[in-house]
């Protein structure tokens, strides 16, 4: 195929997507058809390293064989019962889910926002029911900056323009505190008729915002002071993202398995899963708590039709043993530290780049210019003509987080492929000046 043909066969693509589909994404100008561990490619066939693992959905790397193998065995026995009847996959799923991180019941989701929006009704019944707030008066608490979904309760309680403008009118029962701000939150939590302390342990979309490392231990101890539940969206940070099973673990040090020791397992009321929780081969969600919080759910009271199918059952739990048979989180908790050593030699030398921050594997870089400047967006391009799929957020942040699956050569490969992209743009902006 020629390089006309090539260039045809991407525009075109493109162009059927710019016609027939909503513009509620702005993707980078690349068409992709294959991926495998760490690596994806385009239809023309180039080879890229993905640094953005679906928005680490992708934590155990693309198509991994144990997960794929388990998604194709279930869909050729059974897909769907809905929950209008027992499947014989799901409450072994549930039993294994709960055990391994250490709650009592799981209600099982498809997406992230609904897992969301599942722990927040969870919440507000628990308030009514078991704290005897008055109903309709539960507060929760939310940090600005987050992002929990883009569903009409969750955009309610967004800082972003981006997310709620013109999308109202807005769902009350929402206090919006500082992020990675004790005293705020202290005095929040004082307030009238509060349920719950909403909070993401790392701030993705926000820029990889990493707080203080006592805030979350923090947050609990007010939580638990103040009779108020601690409800921790690990989406995007869990199933060792950050270099633990789950980003509240704190600085874990286990190297077998996460094993929530309690000096640095900050545990969760209500815990949220997703992404990742199907290595990105399916939608799963997860939502974890104990009896006296969950068991406020009664039948007809919450649900969905796909939720714990036998497919998302099957899928979860190759997903999760990946994970610790190949020592993901080890990895991740490994590689991060050389890749931020990296960053910051890079960022010596620099004027583009002023800052990196991260946890693990979900790190962020910050670029020398506003948010409304192009500089990302073009490094991004840059990076991916030089063969690394990456993604601005917020502007002027560009953030990174491969599969876990990578291997320390192909880091430090990645951190090449970095390092000339920076320098190459630096020279056409200096050039352009």
């Amino acid at each position: 195929m020629n390089e006309t043909m090539n260039a045809t066969t991407s525009q075109s693509i493109i162009a059927l997507e710019d016609k027939f589909g909503a513009h509620n994404y702005h993707p980078l100008p690349v068409v992709l058809t294959r991926g495998e561990g760490v690596f994806v490619w385009d239809v023309e066939g180039k080879q890229y390293f993905d640094f953005l693992s679906a928005y680490s959905a992708v934590n155990q790397g693309h198509c991994h064989p144990k997960i794929t193998k388990a998604l194709i065995d279930q869909a050729q026995t059974l897909a769907l019962t809905s929950r209008a009847f027992y499947n014989d996959s799901l409450g072994e799923y549930e039993k294994y889910v709960t055990n391994l991180f250490g709650f009592d019941k799981v209600l099982p989701m498809n997406t992230g926002a609904e897992a969301v929006e599942t722990a927040i009704k969870l919440c507000r019944k628990w308030a009514y029911e078991k704290k005897r707030i008055t109903e309709n008066q539960a507060v929760i608490v939310v940090c600005e900056g987050n992002f929990h979904g883009r569903t009409t309760t969750i955009v309610s309680f967004s800082s972003d323009p981006d997310s709620n403008k013109n999308f109202g009118p807005y769902a009350p029962g929402f206090v919006a505190i500082p992020y990675d701000d004790v005293n705020a939150l202290e005095a929040a939590l004082k307030l009238p008729n509060v349920a719950g302390f909403l909070v993401e342990p790392i701030q993705g979309e926000a820029g990889v915002y990493t707080p203080a490392e006592d805030f979350l231990t923090n947050a609990r101890r007010l939580c638990t002071e103040n009779g108020v539940l601690f409800i921790a969206d690990e989406v995007q940070t869990g199933i060792a993202r950050t270099g633990s099973l789950l980003a509240v673990c704190g600085n874990c040090t286990c190297e077998n398995k996460c094993e929530r020791q309690t000096e640095t397992y900050n545990r969760p009321d209500i815990l949220i899963l997703g992404k990742a929780l199907s290595g990105g081969v399916y939608p799963v969600s997860a939502v974890l708590a104990d009896n006296e919080i969950m068991m406020v759910i009664k039948p007809g009271q919450h649900g969905s039709t796909f939720g714990g199918n036998p497919i998302a059952a099957k899928v979860a739990i190759a997903a999760l043993d990946a994970v610790e048979e190949e020592g993901l989180i080890q990895n991740a908790r490994r590689l991060g530290h050389i890749f931020r050593k990296e960053m910051n030699r890079i960022i010596e030398t620099s004027d583009l780049v002023v800052k990196v921050r991260g946890k693990g594997l979900l790190n962020a870089i910050v670029v020398n210019d506003t948010e409304d400047s192009p500089t990302a967006w073009n490094l991004c391009v840059a990076l991916k003509e030089n063969g690394l799929l990456a993604k601005p957020t917020h502007g002027n942040i560009i953030r990174f987080a491969p599969p876990l699956v990578i291997t320390e050569d192909q880091l430090l490969e990645c951190v090449g492929i970095i390092e000339k992209t920076i320098k190459n743009v630096e020279l056409r902006i200096k050039n352009e000046k």
